[in-house]
């Protein structure tokens, strides 16, 4: 049995959650421990799973707060290095009418997007029986390098290999250089999750199922599809399936995809089956337990705050 079963790579950060106006009517925001890795990997720890995260933060008090964070999520934090020079990524949030959320980045020259090859210890990877990324650490030269470093080092050492490509428009000069780069690494994913959208953007197809034979297309294995309220499809070479969403008044979708994959590879783990040997009932039920805790998380405000208990 391998020290870990999941390892990810990419950006942390603090999300500033909005919290309204004050007397003089100016915006309120609280800090939220953030970043898709982090939250998937936040996930997988509250469930019972061995995690390691591999990232980068700022010597300053949000860098503290993530780090005690990471800690306190049962992760391990041993590869999340403190940058002297570059400070924490800031993410302030803006949530509409129906808790879908917008983002506006201070990641320019910050600590996540300094990664290096150096920075990743190949050991945790190694002793992993997954590896997950996502396209966050695309985003600048130096963090690239280190996550095909990783990427590499994962296929050689067996992994399964997790994407959640994860598309953030105020991070990418266009859309056309975000499926360039997005697509580049697309064929390390063992199993692959996008959003609808995303799935349309990457895919050029206008219907789930086109984009799920597209994906399967490329050699990936599983292809899971979340569609919010919709709920979320899912395709092997195998077969397809759907499975609705929680019937909830969303606050806010902060984190639902990757509690919504957390979830899900929980689920894989605990099955203690091979991904070759998933059959589309196993798939089903993941997915179907998935999407409720997806659905449940957008209850409260945040992303990792907002896991559901087990």
């Amino acid at each position: 049995m391998k020290k870990y079963n999941v390892t990810a790579l990419g950006e942390i950060l603090i999300d500033m959650a909005p919290m309204g106006r004050d007397d003089s009517g100016d915006n309120m925001f609280v800090s939220k421990a953030g970043g898709a890795p982090v939250t998937f990997l936040a996930t997988v720890a509250k469930y019972g799973g061995r995690a390691a995260f591999i990232g980068k933060v700022g010597d300053d008090m949000f860098g503290a707060h993530l780090r005690e964070v990471v800690k306190n999520a049962g992760i391990d934090d041993s590869n999340l290095i403190t940058d002297k020079v570059h400070n924490t990524t800031l993410a302030f949030v803006s949530l509409d009418d129906k808790g879908d959320r917008s983002f506006s980045f201070y990641r320019s020259f910050n600590a996540d997007t300094f990664l290096s090859k150096d920075d990743v210890d190949t050991e945790l990877i190694k002793n992993s029986d997954i590896f997950h990324f996502g396209s966050l650490s695309l985003t600048s030269e130096c963090c690239e390098e280190a996550t095909a470093y990783a990427l590499r080092t994962a296929r050689e050492s067996g992994c399964v290999i997790t994407y959640d490509p994860n598309y953030r428009p105020a991070l990418w000069e266009s859309e056309a250089a975000a499926i360039e780069k997005i697509m580049k690494y697309i064929g390390y994913a063992d199993i692959l999750k996008v959003s609808r959208e995303e799935a349309e953007m990457l895919s050029c197809k206008t219907t789930t199922e086109e984009a799920e034979s597209f994906f399967l297309g490329l050699g990936i294995s599983l292809v899971l599809i979340t569609d919010a309220e919709n709920g979320a499809y899912f395709a092997t070479a195998s077969g397809r399936g759907h499975v609705p969403s929680a019937d909830v008044s969303a606050v806010d979708t902060t984190g639902a995809g990757d509690i919504f994959f957390g979830s899900f590879i929980h689920k894989f783990i605990s099955s203690g089956k091979a991904l070759d040997e998933l059959n589309i009932g196993d798939i089903a039920e993941f997915a179907a337990f998935a999407a409720n805790n997806a659905g449940k998380s957008t209850l409260k405000k945040g992303g990792l705050p907002s896991i559901p208990e087990f």
